[in-house]
């Protein structure tokens, strides 16, 4: 392991001594190349941090999650999905470390989404450590668990009809309502809030809270000035980027301002040779090339949506291949809703565009 200077980025393999050959891709550094840990088992990154790998039942195949040395006991950073294998795997990697001199102290959650959040109330009750969110994170969790059971609401139906939804989808938005909380375990009735700007003490070294928006309500990333380090989430994505969306609960939200301006931010809190442990895909370097990158890919979407909309009023799915650069698939069609109104609402708090009701109910966008 090559020494490192403070303030720079000095992790060209893993500290275990594995030998690999770093991988570039668009301005992009990947040190560890194609290795990855196996399920149940770490990689160590750097001093008192390590990596393991969490299951996922979707087009995105695994979590990282990271375990982390305090010296005095254990904190752990995202958590995956509640299922048998992710509870395997945490039990092989923390039953034989976690004793009553070095407990599990801390179970850290970048934000709420279930493939983070879901294991955490599990993990909590089983080690008896302390859970610690950002507070719109826990209370937005929470407000999500409560819907499983209910019926889905008119105020949903009726957003997704103003989005143009047949009947079908709406039938499917009916029968899936409520799943968000099928895939956490039961979540522990206390926290300990995580604020931005806020520094405490993990691993050894000082992190700082640097508040993320637009994916989630308040989404946390861990940033190490010492080792040069930040732990992502889905804020920083190498390979995919995140979802931005507005949902039924508020549907004149603005996410994507949220969002731009949040890459605007870590672009200046975060050095370009920072390593950076993100939420899925390998650890890289590289950040502001790929924030830049980011802001850039929304950009050229909403130039191509003002384009679509100059040649007359538009349907929310009538604006998908705009946005997205191609078609979009019938399980898609949720996520694909809440980003295009992203695009368009951003555009409406601008004042770009206008909306107006069709006589059947439907919404039509249109330049101003």
């Amino acid at each position: 392991m090559t020494a490192r200077r403070e303030g720079s980025c000095a992790y060209p393999a893993p500290m275990d001594g594995f030998q690999t050959e770093p991988v570039h891709h668009k301005g992009l550094v990947f040190p560890l190349g194609e290795m990855v840990p196996e399920l149940g088992e770490t990689i160590r990154l750097a001093p008192g941090i390590e990596w393991a790998r969490m299951p996922l039942p979707f087009a995105l195949k695994f979590i990282n999650v990271w375990i982390l040395d305090d010296g005095d006991g254990w904190t752990i950073v995202d958590t995956g999905l509640p299922l048998p294998e992710t509870k395997d795997a945490w039990k092989r990697i923390l039953d034989s470390r976690v004793t009553p001199e070095k407990p599990l102290r801390r179970v850290m959650v970048t934000h709420m989404h279930p493939d983070h959040v879901g294991s955490a109330g599990w993990l909590c009750h089983k080690y008896g450590a302390e859970l610690w969110m950002s507070r719109l994170e826990y209370t937005s969790c929470r407000m999500l668990i409560a819907d499983t059971g209910r019926e889905a609401p008119q105020a949903g139906i009726d957003f997704y009809r103003r989005a143009a939804w047949g009947e079908d989808a709406i039938e499917n938005y009916r029968k899936r309502f409520g799943g968000f909380g099928r895939g956490v375990s039961r979540m522990p009735d206390s926290f300990r809030r995580l604020s931005d700007g806020e520094t405490f003490r993990m691993a050894g070294t000082d992190w700082r809270v640097i508040m993320g928006n637009g994916h989630s309500p308040e989404h946390a990333c861990l940033f190490s000035p010492a080792l040069n380090l930040m732990i992502s989430g889905d804020q920083l994505l190498p390979r995919i980027s995140s979802n931005v969306s507005v949902h039924p609960t508020e549907p004149a939200a603005n996410p994507l301002d949220d969002w731009l301006r949040s890459c605007e931010k870590l672009l200046a809190a975060v050095p370009e040779d920072c390593f950076i442990l993100p939420a899925h895909n390998e650890p890289f370097t590289g950040a502001h090339v790929r924030l830049k990158r980011l802001i850039e890919g929304h950009e050229t979407s909403l130039t191509r949506l003002r384009q679509k909309m100059a040649a007359g009023p538009v349907k929310v799915p009538e604006t998908f291949t705009s946005i997205f650069g191609r078609a979009i698939a019938p399980d898609e069609m949720g996520m694909a809703t809440g980003e295009a109104l992203a695009h368009i609402n951003y555009l409406i708090h601008r004042g770009e565009v206008t909306a107006r009701p069709a006589s059947t109910g439907v919404t039509l966008y249109e330049l101003a």
